[in-house]
């Protein structure tokens, strides 16, 4: 190793550990041994520290987001935007430089990364990106779309399942443009890795469809330049490269679990900095370290300046190509409210299916439009015909089939969306939602709009039963903040939501029913508020019936019920209570003016979502149970989602008021 790559190694080491020490907090394990990886990544990377959205930028994903303080060492010494103030205010209130990388809050950072093995999935999606809109944009003659994806992971990443899922999909589709290192300390929080994970890693990414390479001692800085050298030149297999390390290195903790997690103390400090041979005052950095690495960003900056020259070029000869190019780039998406054809269906359906039919409809306005479902598309009803399929056979088709693999599913579909360029979304049926949670929280963290289509929304799945049959999953995801929900009643309100979701820009959840239900007159745009009044009385409301979905229609049927008996409610259709909420305080109050309090929630779901609604003198009539196998009829019928069980409710709330 080169007496300037040893310093600025240990640059990154010492400055990690130093803001942990003054933070008080931090993890110091990570940095300090696989410190080479990070610099090896880099000076193998192209980057613009000044133009962190260069279009072809390799892009690097710190999946054991814990140790963050290796990011934005990497980062400041780099060149971007990250200070040594910002270094020193590390974990520190409104700091660029949080516990875990925040994508939007620090330049450089592609993704927000911390639960793990997540970041590895979103490496894949990144990938994926790369792959599609290369096959895209790319000519004989001109190479638009160029390159690579890096991943540093370590054995906590390794033992999550999502972090096989990911893998697995990425040897299937062929990634060669994926680079993933695994930080081999044989470390985690409660000791040793031999008490819990002794799988051969390697075999088992080979039979993945991995190239699988070693680099045996971390502080080999050529071996790893090698193992990159080969990755790079390996086509049509995503690359692991296993790299042993110690974790805590220079440290006297060094190899011990007990430096994972806490700073090393000052007496710790010291001893790491007597170990490395660092002689340089706190948070001083040499300038030669500084010069050194501002060669591979001069490097970046020249390779982005030859691209735009390639683009010009690009551009007169392919002119349309390149407008579509800068266009999916762009991020922007047609404005598509104002479609009317998105908002006629010709029959009473499900809503899956009329979810099928705006998907289609919005294809054609959407044309970077891409995704898929977890081995559910028949069932979700979310191919998009003529799109063809995302094969490793052939890579131009916007159909995704991700698998029976819900979680990385879903991350990689965070991936894609992060890279640029793309408008996706995923689907599968909405129990299996909890499966995929996590990455849907991390959607709503980034305020990404990634859009979730989850089907068989109720226990209108019927005879599958319980396993089934989703009960709590709105409400968890309405407590989400930064995610919509919406649980559509009829086919305009599903283009509402669908419309919604992808001019929208946060992550959106769209329950859609598997039973035909019908549509309502008096149902369209008005969704598009999140809450409003389908059905009137002709003067002061006796009561409000409030409900969402397939609900909706048993709310108006029991409104007819109640007329008869000389009672004259409201009915509110509320697709989308996040929507409802945003808007303003006088329309809310017109909607659910307060000197109605009389008011029934209907849903055949958990009522935790609707006492916000109906107030403590209110009833909801939902499902506070798990539901069992049968007909849906017959379930609706029994738990109470009925006309007349939903007109005796709204009495009783009268009589209470």
């Amino acid at each position: 190793m080169k007496d300037i790559q040893r310093l600025t190694i240990n640059a990154i080491r010492v400055l990690s550990a130093e803001a942990i020490e003054k933070a008080k907090s931090g993890h110091p394990g990570l940095p300090l041994g696989a410190a080479p990886i990070g610099y090896a990544a880099y000076t193998n990377m192209v980057f613009n520290p000044n133009d962190t959205r260069f279009d072809n930028r390799d892009r690097f994903v710190l999946s054991a987001g814990h140790g963050s303080m290796l990011d934005y060492s990497l980062l400041h010494l780099f060149g971007y935007k990250v200070s040594m103030e910002d270094i020193k205010n590390f974990r520190q209130l409104d700091s660029i430089a949080a516990g875990h990388p925040e994508y939007g809050v620090c330049p450089g950072v592609e993704t927000s990364t911390g639960p793990l093995g997540q970041g590895v999935a979103n490496a894949v999606g990144l990938a994926i990106a790369e792959n599609y809109l290369a096959n895209k944009f790319n000519t004989e003659d001109f190479t638009i779309v160029d390159h690579y994806t890096y991943a540093l992971c370590g054995d906590g990443c390794m033992q999550e399942g999502i972090e096989n899922e990911a893998a697995s999909i990425a040897g299937t589709l062929k990634l060669g443009k994926l680079i993933v290192f695994y930080d081999d300390n044989d470390i985690t929080i409660e000791g040793n890795t031999d008490i819990t994970f002794r799988e051969d890693v390697g075999k088992r990414h080979e039979a993945l469809g991995w190239q699988v390479l070693k680099v045996n001692d971390v502080n080999d800085i050529n071996a790893l330049n090698r193992a990159i050298k080969k990755a790079k030149a390996e086509k049509n297999k995503p690359s692991l490269i296993i790299v042993k390390s110690v974790i805590g290195y220079g440290s006297a903790l060094a190899g011990n679990e007990k430096v994972h997690g806490s700073p090393l103390g000052e007496e710790g400090l010291k001893t790491l900095k007597e170990n490395l041979g660092w002689n340089y005052p706190p948070f001083e950095v040499p300038e030669e370290v500084y010069a050194h690495c501002r060669r591979f960003a001069s490097k970046g900056k020249r390779i982005e300046r030859e691209w735009k020259k390639t683009f010009k070029a690009y551009k007169e000869k392919y002119p349309s190509l390149a407008a579509e190019y800068e266009q999916w780039m762009s991020g922007k998406v047609k404005n598509l409210e104002n479609i009317e054809e998105l908002w006629q269906y010709e029959k009473d359906d499900a809503s899956r299916n009329y979810g099928n039919i705006v998907l289609n409809k919005i294809a054609k306005y959407v044309p970077n439009l891409i995704g898929g479902s977890a081995d559910l598309a028949s069932a979700n009803k979310t191919y998009m015909k003529g799109k063809g399929d995302f094969l490793p056979e052939n890579k131009t088709g916007a159909n995704m089939h991700f698998g029976i693999r819900e979680h990385a599913m879903a991350a990689i579909s965070n991936g894609m969306y992060l890279h640029g360029g793309l408008i996706n979304y995923c689907a599968t049926f909405a129990v299996f939602s909890d499966y995929m949670k996590n990455a849907m929280r991390m959607s709503a963290i980034m305020e990404i709009p990634v859009t979730y289509i989850l089907t068989h929304d109720s226990i209108g799945v019927g005879e599958d039963g319980p396993t089934h049959q989703p009960i709590e999953q709105l409400a968890g995801l309405r407590a989400m903040p930064n995610m919509k929900v919406f649980r559509p009643c009829d086919g305009r309100e599903t283009t509402a939501a669908y419309v919604s979701a992808f001019n929208g820009k946060e992550p959106t959840a769209i329950f859609l029913s598997r039973q035909t239900i019908p549509m309502i007159e008096g149902t369209g745009k008005n969704a598009l508020k999140g809450g409003y009044i389908l059905s009137d009385s002709e003067g002061k409301p006796d009561a409000i019936i409030i409900a969402s979905g397939s609900e909706v229609n048993v709310a108006m049927k029991a409104k007819t019920l109640l007329k008869s008996d000389g009672i004259d409610v409201r009915v509110v259709s509320m697709p989308c209570m996040e929507l409802f909420e945003k808007q303003s305080e006088s329309y809310k109050n017109k909607v659910l003016p307060a000197f109605v309090t009389a008011r029934v929630a209907v849903e055949a779901a958990a009522s935790l979502s609707w006492y916000k609604y109906v107030g403590l003198t209110g009833k909801v009539v939902g499902m506070d149970r798990f539901g069992q196998s049968a007909p849906a009829a017959k379930l609706f019928e029994k738990f109470g989602f009925t006309p007349e069980n939903v007109a005796e409710k709204v009495k009783e709330t009268i009589a209470n008021n």
